[in-house]
């Protein structure tokens, strides 16, 4: 049997069985997880062999359906962005089975939702791999689909079922341009398999206008700006593996469409990189300063996911504008940062959302303000989660540096060879790029160091204790992963240069790299020299020390004598100099604050900021629409006579529409 047919098939038979095995929280969990392990073992040499040559992995099977055909291909873009499906995949799956022990009420569901959590690999999978029009909207519906059911989980809570309902009609909405966009797509080779499009017979206006029906069908999907308004929803609901398999993985499907999308319509146009890159920066500092904003840690690392979108889309919009303009150079390291950059947030984001379950677990909450001191607590995740931050800041020598590295490297590349009127694009991802990097390491400081360091702020945090080896050990790996990456930049290159080089097929993009390269062996060489100092440093303080009696202090407390939590920072007052300045852009609401008297008691400050975009845009117009069709409620009479004849007037109609040549 064909690998692919493996990889989709044992993921869905081990969520199959665990929906009838139901009634058993660790056995359902465990024949997910199984199911999982076996696509991975059947991914193994399919992505091997295409990663490593080059040449597609088909499959062709005989399918009835009209229009359709069951056309499976695995070529390097999509075995770049399988690997994250089918790896992260079982290692969240591992976090969940103890995570999960603290849902096993009658009124939870495990079978269900182990059945839906292997769907949405499938799915994944599927959608990476379908190679007809009719296949992948298929495969995009189950993928769509099944995180409504995740989220759905805590069916119970208003929250998470309004999420769960916003979720599912922005998926829909991009479901429709994404139909519109293959159906007229079909009309250039009369086939909706990919293999027939021929993109350069249509008008150049009208290949604008698919990329546009794709950019923002897929672009719902990746939580692009302004179309991100379900994404802050949607992965604070769901349980925290699944939160880090919507926001590491899912999303990056998006990405992935739009790519796949461009190759579809011929290749990139410099208009196409120029919408990507304004897009980038837009979606990069909106999702940075709302993240910036937030109390709650799950909903501030949704709006992360937003701002590492808008990096993704940077570095691609880079290197589309390097093809566009002939500078094999530019578009190499754009691309290959924007590629890299879906494989490092993977890491980092699923191993910081992993840490936000195992606090909301041991702390029952995950207000920020109610936290604190849980480095003492929690050191083992207060270790994973510090190594997510800096790598989600992009700092060196982990993982997201080398990513946003590549970005900023072919940026200037472009600005030094290219013509400044075609070049203003690269000097905006420069200057959006250390926008987002500042804005990130001032929200992770703020993250990290409330939550983490001082002191207990509520009984939450101080009764809260490690979590075990199940739920430490996943994200461990991740952490590792994230140096291991940071460390061994050049080797993991050439690991993307097979994705690549779909974009350039005429040109082997190895000796661009080779100035990238030797920068980043220095870089990864001084990093690995600090880490080993700081290991040395630490085995030479302990090996001192261990024969000493040693005792702990506080330090100088600047004049309070008996100081409390309430003198330490919260998560509204270490943020509001940075937000107050962007007030024009998240109109913060602000409850309390300084006071006038000479002797204040009682002084406390309260921000709330919720999505402008959804409070001034998506709310009215949705209730407007949601108003307008009440009006037609009159037709809904329960009378299923009249309903045939509905169906029987609107064929009357398309016939007459066909017969007088309008349609």
């Amino acid at each position: 049997m064909s690998p692919l047919i493996l990889l989709i098939l044992l993921p869905f038979i081990g969520g199959l069985v665990a929906l009838i095995d139901g009634r058993s929280r660790i056995r359902s969990a465990l024949w997910a997880l199984a199911g999982l392990l076996g696509g991975l073992a059947a991914a193994c040499r399919p992505v091997y062999f295409v990663l490593g040559t080059g040449t597609p992995f088909v499959l062709h099977l005989p399918w009835a359906m009209a229009g359709g055909n069951f056309q499976l291909m695995l070529d390097p873009l999509s075995a770049f962005f399988l690997l994250p499906v089918v790896i992260l995949g079982p290692l969240f799956g591992l976090y969940g089975i103890p995570y999960m022990r603290h849902y096993s009420g009658g009124g939870y569901r495990h079978g269900i939702h182990w059945f839906f959590y292997n769907l949405l690999a499938v799915g994944m999978v599927l959608v990476l791999t379908a190679r007809n029009g009719l296949l992948f909207m298929l495969a995009w519906e189950v993928m769509s689909l099944a995180p409504f059911f995740l989220v759905l989980f805590h069916d119970w809570d208003k929250k998470a079922r309004s999420a769960a309902w916003v979720y599912l009609v922005a998926g829909h909405l991009g479901g429709v341009l994404l139909l519109l966009f293959f159906l007229f797509l079909g009309t250039s080779g009369h086939s909706l398999d990919f293999s027939t499009f021929h993109p350069l017979s249509l008008s150049p206006s009208f290949r604008h206008l698919l990329f546009g029906l794709a950019f923002l069908g897929f672009g719902v999907k990746a939580g692009i700006v302004p179309v991100h308004v379900w994404l802050p929803e949607a992965h604070p609901a769901a349980p925290s593996h699944v939160s880090a398999y919507m926001s590491g993985v899912m999303i990056k499907m998006g990405i992935y469409g739009i790519l796949r999308a461009v190759l579809l319509l011929g290749g990139p146009v410099y208009s196409w990189g120029m919408i990507l890159v304004v897009t980038g920066v837009v979606s990069g500092i909106l999702g940075v300063l709302f993240a910036l904003a937030q109390h709650d840690l799950k909903r501030l690392l949704a709006y992360h996911s937003v701002e590492n979108i808008g990096i993704i889309l940077l570095g691609l919009g880079t290197g589309m504008i390097g093809i566009s303009q002939g500078s094999p150079a530019v578009a190499v390291f754009g691309l290959a940062g924007g590629l890299l950059h879906v494989w490092n947030h993977s890491l980092f984001k699923g191993m910081l959302f992993l840490g936000a379950g195992s606090i909301q677990q041991q702390c029952a909450t995950l207000e920020i303000d109610e936290l604190g001191g849980l480095k003492r607590q929690m050191p083992k995740t207060a270790f994973c989660f510090l190594i997510g931050a800096v790598a989600i800041c992009g700092l060196p020598p982990l993982n997201g540096f080398i990513s946003e590295f590549l970005i900023y490297f072919g940026a200037v590349h472009g600005q030094a060879i290219l013509p400044a009127a075609g070049s203003w694009p690269l000097l905006l991802t420069l200057a959006g790029l250390a926008l987002i990097g500042g804005l990130a390491a001032a929200c992770f400081v703020k993250a990290y160091g409330i939550i983490f360091l001082g002191s207990p702020r509520s009984s939450h945090a101080e009764d809260a204790i490690e979590t075990g080896p199940s739920m430490y050990l996943p994200m461990g790996l991740l952490a590792v992963l994230c140096i291991s990456i940071g460390l061994a930049a050049p080797l993991f290159l050439h690991l993307v240069r097979q994705a690549v080089t779909v974009f350039l097929p005429t040109f082997l993009p190895l000796a661009p790299f080779g100035d990238a390269a030797h920068q980043l062996e220095i870089i990864s060489l001084v990093g690995a020299g600090v880490i080993l100092f700081g290991l040395g440093f630490g085995l030479l303080r302990y090996l001192l020390l261990r024969n000493r009696q040693t005792g702990r202090e506080a330090t100088w407390g600047c004049g309070y004598q008996y100081p409390n939590v309430r003198m330490q920072y919260t998560a509204s007052s270490f943020a509001r100099p940075i937000t107050l300045f962007f007030d024009a852009i998240l109109k913060t609401r602000v409850k309390g604050g300084v006071v006038g008297e000479l002797v204040a008691t009682g002084v406390g400050l309260q921000t709330d900021t919720p999505d402008p975009l959804t409070r001034f845009c998506f709310t009215p117009l949705l209730g407007a629409i949601s108003g307008f069709l009440g009006l037609l409620r009159w037709m809904q009479h329960g009378r299923v006579q009249l309903y045939i004849l509905y169906i029987i007037a609107t064929l009357f109609v398309l016939l007459a529409a066909l017969a007088g040549g309008w349609l």
